[in-house]
């Protein structure tokens, strides 16, 4: 059997829309030192045409990663080839202490984001705009028209949502259909060998709902690339925002924890039977679902960026899967386990 080789070129249909993606996306949380351990200007240029150079043409930002950093670079660096990027931004995240308006899902939050990220992207049109997190009391109705305003402005051109609760998003979508206004496309959450849990409810819902998944935090905040130890664990103070620091951030999420180690262990494993690293194992894992449009890769270095690309070309076999599987995997819940023992398929 012969298999064609994945590359940044290999585009794919981003959720039920016409819009062609990459199968990685480069992840500019890291662009800008701001908070403390980010890519410096020259180094996040170096990425930044290393992977439009290569074919990749989705680039992930939000108008909060260092504090506007990230987008003003990205603005810089896509100049003389806009046309030929998908750019994501997200709104949500706050941007000026002590202003309850200045974050959150409402109209004025989502206006008001979108007008300071097309300047700062140096652009007139957003290609993906996601909601970045629920705030848990903005009607959905409020978000939906809001969103179809920006579309039909030509502000911007495809919607997503991110950090939500999965009925929240099938709502919205049936809403969004009932009504004629502009779907959702995409749906961005955290999934790694570390992190499941989403396999429950948001990405069978995303696959019914016509959302293309795409994946922030595929290495599992680093924790995936085998780079801590038990040690860690009684190290940090487990803040989980992004002005802390990286093993901070990772604990934060959940993801640095016994059990996680003992994941990452049965990944060195299969990466050094390959010969290869442990986080390009991790991230071929994540593209092995069909769900899945796009991991997210958040490089600070060139080195780490090659790393990451080089995932394209691991194939893992079915042994290696299933000892993957077996050492992540999670207890689905009711009802979820109850239909799979009567052969009911998620």
């Amino acid at each position: 059997m012969t298999t064609t080789k994945v590359t940044l070129d290999s585009y794919r249909p981003l959720g039920r829309s016409g819009l062609r993606v990459s199968p990685l996306a480069l992840g500019t949380m890291t662009f800008g030192a701001d908070w403390g351990w980010g890519a410096d200007w020259d180094e996040a240029r170096a990425i930044f045409d290393a992977y439009a150079g290569r074919g990749g043409n989705f680039v992930d930002t939000a108008n909060a990663y260092t504090d506007g950093t990230s987008e003003r670079m990205v603005g810089e660096f896509a100049r003389g080839r806009r046309e030929e990027l998908v750019i994501a931004t997200k709104y949500s995240m706050p941007t000026r202490p002590g202003d309850p308006n200045s974050g959150g899902n409402s109209r004025k939050s989502m206006v008001r984001s979108v007008e300071e990220s097309l300047s700062r992207l140096r652009t007139d049109y957003i290609d993906l705009l996601y909601l970045h997190m629920w705030d848990g009391g903005t009607p959905v109705e409020e978000i939906l028209r809001a969103m179809d305003d920006l579309v039909s402005a030509g502000k911007v051109l495809y919607l997503g949502v991110s950090d939500i609760p999965a009925w929240q998003v099938s709502r919205m979508q049936a809403i969004a259909e009932l009504r004629g206004r502009a779907p959702l496309v995409a749906l961005q959450i955290p999934y790694s060998l570390v992190e499941r849990t989403v396999e429950r409810d948001l990405i069978p819902m995303a696959e019914t709902m016509g959302l293309g998944v795409v994946l922030w935090s595929p290495l599992g905040s680093g924790v995936l690339t085998g780079k801590y130890t038990r040690a860690d664990l009684e190290t940090g103070n487990g803040a989980g925002n992004g002005q802390s620091t990286r093993k901070d951030v990772a604990i934060g999420n959940g993801f640095l924890t016994e059990r996680a180690l003992d994941i990452v262990d049965v990944v060195k494993d299969v990466a050094a039977e390959i010969g290869t690293t442990p986080s390009k194992v991790a991230l071929a894992w994540t593209m092995l679902d069909p769900s899945v449009t796009a991991p997210i890769v958040g490089a600070r270095t060139m080195a780490q960026f090659d790393d990451n690309l080089g995932a394209l070309d691991i194939e893992l076999d079915a042994g290696q899967r299933a000892r993957l599987d077996e050492a992540s995997t999670v207890d689905l819940g009711f009802p979820h386990e109850t239909l799979r023992r009567f052969g009911v398929a998620r």
